[in-house]
C-alpha cells in the first residue's frame, strides 16, 4: 500500500512538473497535472497575466449544464485552472441539446466589467450570440441574453482588440455568404457597427493587426474534420480585403487543427504572432488537443510552420525551436 502511495505521488509530480515549452498536438497539463479543457477558447491579458477561457469538454461534467473554463499564466506555458467560471443550464427553455461554443472575454476599463461573448445554438439553425458577465476574471461569469448581432445569424465567433483598444467581435453570417466583423458598444453589451462583410465561406475567424496591416484567417466550413485554413489581409478592417491564401500546405489540412485565435506579443526585441488551434476529437472531445505555433509574418505574408515543440520569452518576445524528446 505504501509503495502504491509513494509511486502515484511520484506520477503525479511528474505530470504536474513545471512545462519547459509548448508541445502541438500534445497533451498540455496544467499546473495540476490534467490536461487542459478550454476549447474553441480565447486569450484575455489583464496586467501581466494572461487569461484562457474555453469549453470544457471534461469528462465528468453533468451533462444538463454547459461549462466554460479559465486558466491563468504569466508565461502562456504554464497554466493554472481557475475553475469553470460559467455554468449554465439550457437558457431561455431552449432545447436540451443546445450547445455553448466559442467563449471570448473582453475587459471594459469604462465599467471595470469583464464580458463573456458566446456562441448559443439548438441544432445549427438558432446562430445567436450570447453574453455573459463578471465583476472579476475568474468569474462566476453571470448570463444576461441572447441575440443575433445587428439582426445576422452568428455563429462561429472570433475576438480582436486592436492596437488602439477598440473592441471587435466576429462572427460567421452564412446566409449572406461570408463572415462579419463588427465593433462592440462603448460598454460591450451589444454589437455596435458592421466594419466589414467578408466574402468567404470561413468560421472560427481570427485577426491581427501586425505593423499597419490587418491579417485576417479562418477555416473552411468541415464542421468536426480539418481543412486548409486561409488569410486575407488589408489597410483597414473595412477593406477591401485580398483573395484568401493558404496558411499551409494544402495536403497538412492545417496540421490536423482549425483556428480560434492569434496573440500578438509585444517583446522588448521581438513582436511574435501565434497561432492558436484547437486539434478537434469528435468522438472523444476530453481528449481534444492544442496546436500553438508562432506564424512566420511579414510584407503581407503569413505562414504556419510544421508543428514542433517551442518556447517563448514573454519578456523578450522571442521563440526558440526545442528538440524533440
Amino acid at each position: 500500500m505504501f509503495l502504491t502511495l509513494f509511486l502515484a505521488t511520484v506520477c503525479t509530480s511528474v505530470s504536474a512538473q513545471k512545462q519547459k515549452g509548448i508541445h502541438p498536438g500534445e497533451i498540455w497539463p496544467d499546473t495540476d497535472g490534467n490536461h487542459i479543457q478550454a476549447h474553441g477558447g480565447g486569450i484575455t491579458k489583464i496586467k501581466d497575466i494572461y487569461y484562457w477561457y474555453g469549453e470544457s469538454r471534461a469528462k465528468d461534467l453533468d451533462p444538463q449544464y454547459r461549462y466554460v473554463s479559465c486558466y491563468a499564466s504569466k508565461d502562456l506555458t504554464n497554466w493554472k485552472f481557475k475553475g469553470n467560471v460559467l455554468k449554465m443550464t439550457a437558457p431561455d427553455s431552449l432545447a436540451s441539446n443546445w450547445v455553448l461554443e466559442r467563449p471570448k472575454v473582453y475587459f471594459n476599463k469604462k465599467t471595470n466589467k469583464y464580458v463573456m461573448y458566446l456562441h448559443i445554438d439548438v441544432n445549427y439553425k438558432l446562430a445567436n450570440m450570447g453574453i455573459a458577465v463578471s465583476d472579476n476574471p475568474t468569474g462566476p461569469f453571470t448570463y444576461v441574453k441572447r441575440f443575433k448581432p445587428l439582426g445576422f445569424e452568428s455563429r462561429d465567433i472570433g475576438q480582436f482588440i486592436d492596437d488602439d483598444g477598440t473592441a471587435y467581435i466576429i462572427f460567421e453570417d452564412r446566409p449572406s455568404g461570408g463572415f462579419r466583423i463588427a465593433r462592440l458598444s462603448d460598454d460591450y453589451m451589444d454589437v455596435e457597427k458592421n466594419m466589414s462583410l467578408i466574402k468567404a465561406r470561413i468560421e472560427g475567424g481570427a485577426i491581427v493587426n501586425y505593423k499597419g496591416l490587418y491579417y485576417c484567417l479562418g477555416s473552411g466550413l468541415t464542421g468536426w474534420k480539418p481543412n486548409p485554413n486561409k488569410y486575407a489581409t488589408a489597410t483597414s478592417l473595412e477593406g477591401p480585403w485580398t483573395e484568401f491564401k493558404d496558411i499551409a500546405t494544402l495536403e497538412t489540412k492545417t496540421y490536423g487543427s482549425q483556428s480560434s485565435m492569434l496573440i500578438k506579443v509585444v517583446g522588448s526585441k521581438k513582436t511574435t504572432v501565434l497561432f492558436t488551434g484547437d486539434i478537434w476529437k469528435p468522438d472523444t472531445q476530453w481528449d481534444s488537443r492544442y496546436l500553438w505555433m508562432p506564424l512566420q509574418i511579414e510584407d503581407g505574408k503569413l505562414w504556419l510552420p510544421a508543428p514542433t515543440p517551442w518556447k517563448i520569452d514573454i519578456k523578450t518576445g522571442e521563440t526558440t525551436i526545442l528538440k524533440k524528446d
